[in-house]
């Protein structure tokens, strides 16, 4: 593509004209596709009361399913399961490791979900964690990916978890499928975050599928909001997790005679009763890209477009003193992530004053992040360059 596809937008960009919004990697705008989505969810509840379980979970949450298996090249959809969020998929597969405490290898980049979670994991006793630096590319202490995987390989993990794209820096791990040779049923698992990667970078699992977990969902790229998030379990691979709900006994069960038993598919990491609309929002989003021809290459090829286009005005000084940031992830010649990581100690103060003007960024510490998605065109880095060169 080479066009912005603002008309998918209109009603987001609508209801905020005077809004410049940079932040597509942080809360990607919803596509007009979602309101109808929203809008028929409302309705099957509304028509369908306690029926409305039947096209829930019967046709839109296999809908779901498909497309998730069809954009990653899984080989069946059974292996997706759906959760509200990543930090409610992350807590019952931990809970399906049976030694204690869980060794776990990951790195210092990870997102808050796992952060905190691990952090806290770590005073109860639960897990003994092993972190490797991620911060940067070049960072003093060498290259990233072999760093993590000589750790992987030399060491003795029950768990590795690792993003595919790091959220703060934009670094991608494109090495990360090499992890699948480590994975075992016994140890070690390998998780895969992908929330920064899914439809953002594309991927192909079909190689790894039998031996790497996969999490992430429909808040960013995906378009979709909150209520979507998924992972991808590989056969065989933790089948009893101890955090369970009732949704997880549906279907064909195994388990001890007279013990709980589990969904031999994804299934099996099932919790309990949920809002739905989120996957309503998920399919009629991603219907909508298919229906359009944009495809995640297209799209990722579009935002290269521009991010290159951008760097160029800001090396030239029209974003003012945004020449003097740091670009943690400069476009290159393997995948690049949907945003650009800029560090400078006035990062924050620029994220306040840039919002007191009605433009959107986001911060991580002392990293600005700019994300641009099928909704920006040249005019968009114009007005950004602009509203920048006032910032001191």
């Amino acid at each position: 593509m080479s066009a912005a596809r603002k008309d998918l937008f209109s009603r987001a960009l609508a209801a905020a004209p005077g809004r410049l919004h940079m932040a597509a990697h942080s809360h990607h705008l919803w596509p007009d596709a979602t309101l109808a989505a929203q809008v028929e969810a409302w309705k099957d509840a509304a028509l369908l009361a306690d029926h409305k379980w039947d096209k829930a979970l019967g046709q839109v949450y296999p809908a779901a399913q498909a497309l998730v298996a069809g954009e990653l090249s899984l080989p069946s959809p059974d292996s997706l399961v759906f959760a509200p969020n990543t930090h409610t998929l992350l807590a019952a597969l931990k809970s399906a490791i049976d030694r204690r405490p869980v060794r776990v290898l990951s790195t210092d980049g990870e997102f808050h979900s796992f952060r905190r979670q691990a952090r806290r994991w770590v005073e109860a006793g639960e897990i003994a964690l092993t972190l490797v630096e991620s911060d940067a590319p070049n960072s003093q202490h060498g290259d990233f990916a072999e760093r993590f995987l000589t750790t992987a390989r030399d060491g003795d993990f029950d768990l590795i978890f690792v993003s595919h794209v790091f959220f703060k820096s934009g670094l991608v791990f494109d090495r990360v499928w090499e992890l699948a040779d480590l994975a075992r049923p016994e140890a070690p698992w390998v998780v895969i975050d992908g929330y920064h990667g899914f439809r953002a970078v594309p991927t192909n699992l079909a190689a790894v599928a039998d031996r790497v977990f996969y999490l992430a969902g429909g808040y960013k790229y995906a378009m979709a909001g909150e209520g979507a998030a998924f992972l991808h379990a590989p056969p065989g691979f933790g089948p009893r997790p101890v955090l369970t709900g009732w949704y997880a006994e549906f279907g064909d069960l195994e388990g001890p005679p007279g013990g709980v038993g589990y969904a031999r598919d994804a299934g099996r990491f099932l919790g309990a009763t949920f809002d739905p609309s989120g996957l309503y929002r998920f399919v009629a989003a991603g219907r909508m890209l298919e229906a359009e021809g944009l495809t995640t290459a297209a799209i990722a090829g579009h935002v290269a477009g521009l991010q290159r286009s951008l760097l160029a005005r800001i090396a030239a000084g029209e974003a003012g003193p945004l020449k003097d940031t740091v670009v943690l992830n400069p476009p290159g010649e393997g995948p690049q992530a949907r945003f650009l990581a800029l560090r400078h100690p006035s990062a924050q103060a620029w994220k306040q004053a840039l919002g007191e003007k009605g433009v959107v960024v986001d911060v991580r510490d002392d990293v600005l992040r700019i994300g641009l998605s099928i909704y920006h065109d040249e005019a968009d880095l114009e007005a950004f360059c602009a509203a920048c060169g006032a910032l001191a």
